[in-house]
């Protein structure tokens, strides 16, 4: 989906035209992947523009960026103040959050010590990510042939540019196939996620999800879905899923701040239950989009408003 321009881009503490948000050819980031990012959106509702888990959102950033030992030149309230600030000048009533931390230009080399750390975060707007139907028919999506790393080897709690390198062949080979996504396994063959989104399966109602350790992004939105099932008094269980248990489950679907929660409808041409979007995925996007919409009570404070909270 190409982008549709704002006016600026908030660079190293400076507002800059989207134009000229540009870093050097010899930036370290771009020859070694030394980037760590966040993905997070805003919504509009009732009371103006509402960014969703911003302080979560901020704190995994940091958290990515402490793993790759890269000190932020930044206060977690200046981030959150620079995006709440940002989308303001932009005049956004909903929005994509792209914060970035990055090794920029000063030397070459494996060892980034010597690198600036810089900091740029752009916003703008952006739809359904899976398509403007996949939220109610649900995608087809295929066990991609690439595993996720194994442990020990990256990082998978760090949501690292170079982490997406294994991502996007993900990605490529779904779509080869005529598959709007790919599920990824682990180095031991258990589901781990999609190119771009954590997963949900469904089983005799319960709700089942991998764990960290099956090279999983810790994902927020994973978390809130876990949070608003307890609270509907679903059972979850965080386990080590084999692949044959994705073909066999009542519903499997997506989570992530661009996916949101996107039922898949069939794994490898497999019929995922009626083949359509299933009663617990349902009863959970209504609650779900019911809180970012502001029509629900945000009895978990998630809701940062861009203007004055109401």
């Amino acid at each position: 989906m190409p982008f549709e321009k704002v006016e600026k881009i908030w660079m190293n503490g400076k507002l800059v035209n989207w134009d000229d948000a540009k870093i050097h050819v010899l930036s370290h980031v771009v020859h070694y992947g030394s980037s760590l990012f966040e993905g997070a959106r805003c919504y509009k509702t009732k009371n103006g523009p509402a960014i969703f888990r911003l302080e979560a959102h901020t704190q995994r950033l940091f958290n990515s960026c402490k793993i790759y030992r890269m000190d932020i030149p930044f206060t977690r309230e200046e981030i959150n103040q620079a995006i709440i600030d940002l989308i303001k000048i932009n005049k956004l009533k909903e929005c994509y959050i792209r914060p970035v931390v990055y090794r920029g230009y000063e030397q070459l080399g494996v060892d980034p010590t010597g690198c600036p750390v810089e900091v740029s975060i752009a916003v703008w707007r952006w739809g359904t990510y899976l398509g403007p139907e996949a939220l109610e028919d649900g995608v087809s999506v295929c066990v991609s042939s690439w595993n996720r790393m194994a442990p020990n080897t990256m990082p998978a709690m760090a949501k690292s540019g170079a982490n997406y390198m294994n991502a996007q062949l993900i990605k490529l080979e779904a779509k080869e196939h005529g598959y709007v996504e790919g599920v990824a396994l682990d180095v031991f063959g258990f589901v781990s996620e999609g190119s771009g989104e954590n997963v949900f399966i469904v089983r005799d109602g319960v709700l089942i999800t991998p764990p960290f350790s099956s090279s999983i992004l810790p994902g927020i939105v994973r978390n809130t879905v876990i949070t608003l099932a307890q609270e509907m008094g679903i059972k979850v269980i965080e386990e080590a899923i084999p692949r044959e248990a994705l073909y066999i489950a009542d519903e499997v679907f997506f989570t992530g701040s661009a996916a949101e929660i996107t039922p898949i409808s069939s794994i490898d041409r497999v019929p995922i239950g009626d083949g359509k979007r299933g009663p617990i995925t349902k009863k959970l996007q209504e609650r779900f989009f019911a809180i970012v919409s502001g029509e629900a009570e945000d009895r978990y404070n998630w809701l940062t408003y861009v203007e004055d909270e109401p």
